[in-house]
Order: C-alpha cells, then sequence, then structure tokens
C-alpha cells in the first residue's frame, strides 16, 4: 500500500507527528480504515466504498492537511493532479475516481493498489541477502513504466488537442509493482500539461526527485516527455547494475554529476552487462533530448526486441512469485490488519443511515433507485429499539475491536523497530585488509569478488556470522581466511602473507603454439609454466594458424607438477577458425574461441552465483564468458550446500544452468 501525498518525498516523515485521528471513521461516502502515510501537505489514507447490492471496493484517499487548506496554490495543484489523473484510464497508471469535498476539506480517491514501490522491494531484497535484482523483473518494470508514460504523453482531450503531460518525478517511489504482477506508474501530483495555469508551471522551479532528473530539469530549463524518458533510463541502469547512477555528497553535487559529468556504461559497472541492453539505457540517458528515444513507445519497442531476441523470461506470473515470496511475512500481516479494521467497519456501516450509500435514495414514484419496493414502515417504538440496540452492540463491539486493532498495530510498529535495530546492528562491521609490501591483491568476501584491491577497508559486513575471506593475486597462492565480526570487536584487520605459487605445468604441445594462460598471451615458446597458485582454476588456450584452436581449463594441488600434453588438429583453411590465426581467445572459433553466455536459474528459492570464480549475484543470472567450459557455482540464500555445474558453452549461444534447491 504505497500512496504518498503529491510529489513529496515521505522518507523519514513521522506520522506520530500528525495529531491522532479515531478510525476507522466516516468521510462523506467513504470509511477511512487507516492511515498509510503522509508528506508535507496532504496524508493518504486506505479506505472502504461501498454501495448498493453489496457493492464494496478498497480506494485510496488523499487528503489535504488541515494547515494547508487556506493555501489556494495547494488547492489548485491538487484539482490540477485530479484533472490530470482523471483524463487517464491505462492498466500502467494509477486510476483517479472521484475528487471533492468534505467538511471544507479536499480530496482525491484513487485506485488502490496492492503492491510495493521499487524503493522498498530493494529494502525487502536486503533483508534477505538478495544482491541482484533479476533481469527479467527490471526489464518487466522498464516495459510497464514505457508503457504507462506512453499513454500520458500521446493522451488527448475530448477535442483531440495532445495535452502534453509530463509526470517530471519518475523514480523508485513512484513505481509500484502489485502483488498480481502489475508494474503501476504513480503520484501525478507535480506532473505537468497543456491545461495547467499559474506559478506552478514557471521554469527555474525544480519538482522531483534530484537523482532522477534529467539535464534539462536539473538546470531548471523547460522539459518535455523526453525528461521522463531520461529518468526511466536511470532507473533500469540502476536496477540492473546495482549501483546508484547520480549520488553526490548533497543535492548541489548530485545536480552537477547530471549535467557536467559524463556517466558511465553499464558494462563498466557491471561485467557481462547484456550489450543490446546498453545501447536502449545509453539511448535514454543522451544528454540532450533530441539524440534520445524521441518517445517512450519507441523504448517499450527495443525493451520488447530484446526481450525476444535475447529470449528473457520476462513473465507476470514469475513476477507475482517473486513479489509473494519477497513480502510473504508483510502480506499475512496486512491481511490479519485488514479483516480487523473491516470489521470496526461493517459497525459504523450499522451506525450510519443507509441513505449515505449511492443509489438508495427513494425517488418520488414510491421505488427505490435499485427497483425494489419500499419495505412497510416500522412503528417507532420498534425502531427506537431496533437502533437502541444496534447502537449499544455497535459501541461496545467498536471500543472492544478499536482496542484489538490498536493492539495489533503497535506490535507491528514494536516488530518494525527491532527488525530496523537488527538489520543496523547487521550491517557495521568492516576489515582493513592488506596482503604485503606489493598490494594489489583482490579480495573475495564470501564468494564475491569486491570491487577494492588491497590496501581497502571493506565495510558494511554483518556481525555475528562467518565471512570467508579469500585474496588472490597472479603468481601466488591464494590466502584464505574466516572472520566473525562482533558487537564488542565490530572492526578487524587482516594482515595476509602471500606465498609463491607452487604449480608447475609442464607443455607437450604439437606442433608448438602460441599458449595464453588465463586471458594472457606468453611470449615465444613455451615449455613450462612455474608459480601458479594452486586450487584455482586455470584456462589455456592454445592457437597457431592453421589449426583449430584448444582450450583447456585446470586445477592442481599445492606443489603438484602437471603435465599437458595435446596434439593440434588442423583446421579446414576456408573456416574462420583457420582465419582467426594468432588472434586473442576471446575472437577465436572453435572449441575454445569467441563468447556465448550462461544463464542461471534457480527452483524452490534464490542462490548466489558464481561462474568461472566471479560472482554474478542471486538468481536468476545471464552472464557472458568465454566459449569453452564454464564451472558454475549456486550457493542457496538460505543457506546449505553449493551445487555446481560443469556447462559447455559455445561461441555465440546461450547455455543454460538449471538449479534445484530444497
Amino acid at each position: 500500500m504505497v500512496q504518498r501525498a503529491g510529489g513529496e518525498d515521505d522518507a523519514g516523515f513521522n506520522l506520530a507527528s500528525l495529531p491522532e485521528e479515531n478510525l476507522p471513521r466516516q468521510f462523506g461516502k467513504y470509511t477511512l480504515l487507516r492511515r498509510l502515510a503522509a508528506g508535507g501537505m496532504a496524508e493518504i489514507f486506505l479506505a472502504l466504498h461501498r454501495s448498493v447490492a453489496g457493492f464494496e471496493k478498497l480506494i485510496v484517499i488523499k487528503r489535504i492537511l488541515p494547515s494547508m487548506n487556506n493555501d489556494q496554490a495547494f488547492i489548485e495543484m491538487l484539482l490540477h493532479e485530479a484533472r490530470v489523473a482523471a483524463t487517464m484510464s491505462h492498466p500502467n497508471i494509477v486510476q483517479t475516481f472521484d475528487v471533492g469535498q468534505v467538511d471544507g476539506t479536499y480530496f482525491i480517491a484513487m485506485e488502490h493498489i496492492h503492491g510495493e514501490d521499487i524503493r522498498s522491494i530493494v529494502r525487502a531484497m536486503r533483508k534477505k541477502g538478495l544482491t541482484e535484482f533479476p533481469l527479467e523483473h527490471a526489464v518487466s518494470i522498464g516495459l510497464g513504466t514505457c508503457a504507462g508514460l506512453a499513454y500520458a504523453h500521446e493522451k488527448r482531450d475530448l477535442e483531440g488537442n495532445l495535452l502534453h503531460i509530463v509526470h517530471r518525478d519518475i523514480s523508485p517511489q513512484n513505481i509500484v509493482c502489485t502483488f498480481s504482477g502489475d508494474v503501476k506508474i504513480v503520484d501525478f501530483g507535480v506532473a505537468k500539461s497543456s491545461s495547467q495555469v499559474g506559478e506552478d508551471t514557471k521554469d527555474g522551479q525544480l519538482k522531483g526527485k534530484v537523482p532522477y532528473m534529467s539535464p534539462e530539469q536539473a538546470s531548471g530549463s523547460d522539459v518535455d516527455w523526453r525528461s521522463d524518458i531520461f529518468a526511466v533510463g536511470v532507473l533500469i541502469f540502476e536496477l540492473t547494475t546495482g549501483k546508484r547512477l547520480f549520488k553526490g555528497s548533497s543535492e548541489f553535487e548530485t545536480l552537477k554529476l547530471i549535467c557536467e559529468k559524463d556517466y558511465p556504461r553499464p558494462s563498466q559497472v557491471k561485467p557481462g552487462y547484456p550489450p543490446a541492453l546498453e545501447r536502449i539505457v545509453m539511448k535514454s540517458l543522451e544528454k540532450k533530448r533530441e539524440d534520445r528515444y524521441q518517445s517512450a513507445r519507441e523504448m517499450q519497442s527495443d525493451l520488447e526486441s530484446f526481450v525476444r531476441e535475447e529470449r528473457i523470461p520476462v513473465s507476470q506470473i514469475s513476477l507475482t512469485q517473486w513479489m509473494q515470496s519477497l513480502f510473504q511475512d508483510k502480506l499475512e500481516q496486512q491481511k490479519e490488519a485488514l479483516q480487523d479494521v473491516k470489521q470496526l467497519a461493517d459497525i459504523i456501516a450499522m451506525q450510519h443511515s443507509p441513505s449515505m450509500y449511492e443509489g438508495t435514495v427513494t425517488g418520488g414514484g414510491g421505488m427505490s433507485a435499485t427497483g425494489a419496493s419500499p419495505q412497510p414502515k416500522r412503528s417507532s417504538v420498534g425502531l427506537w429499539i431496533a437502533l437502541a440496540a444496534v447502537v449499544l452492540v455497535g459501541v461496545g463491539g467498536f471500543f472492544y475491536m478499536r482496542k484489538q486493532a490498536a493492539e495489533r498495530e503497535a506490535q507491528m510498529r514494536a516488530d518494525a523497530e527491532k527488525a530496523q535495530a537488527v538489520r543496523a546492528k547487521e550491517t557495521k562491521g568492516a576489515l582493513d585488509i592488506k596482503c604485503g609490501a606489493d598490494e594489489g591483491c583482490s579480495i573475495w568476501i564470501n564468494g564475491e569478488l569486491q570491487k577494492q584491491v588491497t590496501p581497502a577497508k571493506v565495510e558494511g559486513l554483518p556481525l555475528d556470522s562467518e565471512i570467508k575471506v579469500k585474496l588472490t593475486k597472479e603468481g601466488f597462492e591464494a590466502h584464505r581466511e574466516s572472520i566473525t565480526l562482533s558487537e564488542q570487536a565490530p572492526t578487524r584487520a587482516i594482515q595476509a602473507v602471500m606465498k609463491t605459487g607452487s604449480v608447475t605445468v609442464v607443455l607437450k604441445i604439437d606442433p608448438p603454439a602460441t599458449v595464453w594462460l588465463d586471458n594472457k598471451q606468453l611470449k615465444g615458446v613455451v615449455e613450462k609454466l612455474e608459480g601458479l597458485s594452486a586450487g584455482e582454476e586455470h584456462k589455456l588456450v592454445l592457437q597457431l594458424s592453421g589449426y583449430q584452436p584448444k582450450t583447456i581449463t585446470f586445477t592442481a594441488e599445492q606443489g603438484e607438477t602437471k603435465v599437458i600434453q595435446e596434439r593440434l588438429v588442423k583446421a579446414d583453411p576456408n573456416s574462420a577458425a583457420a582465419a582467426a590465426g594468432t588472434g586473442s581467445p576471446s575472437a577465436a572459433g572453435g572449441g575454445g574461441g569467441g563468447s556465448g553466455k550462461v544463464r542461471v536459474t534457480s527452483k524452490g528459492g534464490f542462490c548466489n552465483v558464481t561462474i568461472n570464480g566471479v560472482g554474478y549475484g542471486s538468481t536468476p543470472v545471464e552472464a557472458v564468458v568465454n566459449a569453452g567450459t564454464a564451472r558454475v557455482t549456486c550457493k542457496p540464500d538460505s543457506g546449505g550446500a553449493s551445487q555446481s555445474q560443469a556447462v559447455p558453452v559455445k561461441a555465440g549461444e546461450v547455455a543454460r544452468a538449471a538449479f534445484k534447491l530444497n
């Protein structure tokens, strides 16, 4: 339940700072059930709309705060939001049903979206230890957002005039995934359209979340629909790389990053990033809007082509299952809380006249609006007895059930505060890591390669759980160490002593060929390799003009001497492999040349994926690797033994590894 006050960033807003309000309570023809959120100008309620024939519908009421009742500019902005939103009816846009006044207070009645915004989804992933947003779900969110924006940007009035609607605040807070697998754009509170008048449309006023602004929006210039397209590009970049694109030390610094600096390519942040998706993201992030996609529909079309060509398993059912698994506990709590508050609403309904519901007012012809004959009048004595019974039962039940609901809500808040305290405790450990005078060692934490190299301080590590550290460097044995950080000692130092590699490999290649070791070409004719690290997988590529290239992977124990004897096979003179000559192993044809993709999925849960020793985050994963044999390891998030598969990868093709978790 994610609606917020128009355009307000509700991060850190304390609901307790608002005056206490007895809920549920009647609000015009709606019943306010509970307050969901609040901003500086408006507050959001879950509400119930009842009508004839047992009609019931959950909706969301956005009601302006009493302090804003006399702010005509804000009231006009609220009404403008309602006018813009009410014209739109699209599955990827939150729908507006009603706008009006109750007791002098303006409100908007909107569609209730049973789901979570992207910001909440990422928080839930972190809580479960998931480090990577699934690619297919990130693309699904991009597709749904583009579809909704395309509809809004192309919307016309009844006379056929383009409304020029621009959302201006596409950000993680305003994109919602429902528990039925839909993607919704919410909060047109700062939307711009050609129907808007007044000071709110003047240039130079920044509206929206700074890290998702286009360069023209960040500089205070006039914006059009292409500003929304830029924001979608930022969103997809962050979901698919796991890193913020624009994050300065202050809002001013963030604005400078947007307007003045060059943007990184996704593949620079995440190795193995799909090239086709990178082209889409970078086109949407062009600084000059003339170079961007000229419509959200065009961007949506390219994303759909990417899904088809790369066979990305985008599925509404899959998104539904993923969302429900992420928020299983919260869904159960919401269901219980809703049952309690619904019972209170039923009692309130008993205490109000039926005429409060639409369509039940009796017409002058003696028939009700439903077409049913009016019921015989009861005697006044009987009526007063009935009303007294309803009031006595209703009031007693109301206070009893209200007490239950209040206790349940207090418990939920206490549980949330406790969970927050646990999360804060779990993520405040750090390791100071060094590996000797030469330094420059790669750092692996729990099987995942870190960006830093030694000397480095790795922060944000969990307390009271085992941390497996591995340091690697070419020509040295890997250093392994397990450490447990605690509240008493949250920071520890590792001073590793790297030992020279002890593995020797004797090569007997006929005829002598060019040798690549771990993607590095060795000079001259090589007959012996010394000082290789033990317990690590190494890759040899043998190449010679006129012969088929050969790829060999091997591991060896400490101090072992390994003999590799190979006879190369002549290639067809007209083949691509022969033409490749002694080029790089990544470009060569044949069994080990070129590159392909590995797509990794898991059934029965999620797992962290490592391919050839490189961490790629949580399933599902798709990675670009050199052709040959890829060793894929799947470590369940829920604990338990790791599973591994050796997967043959052919150049230009997609190999698949599927794991079944208990």
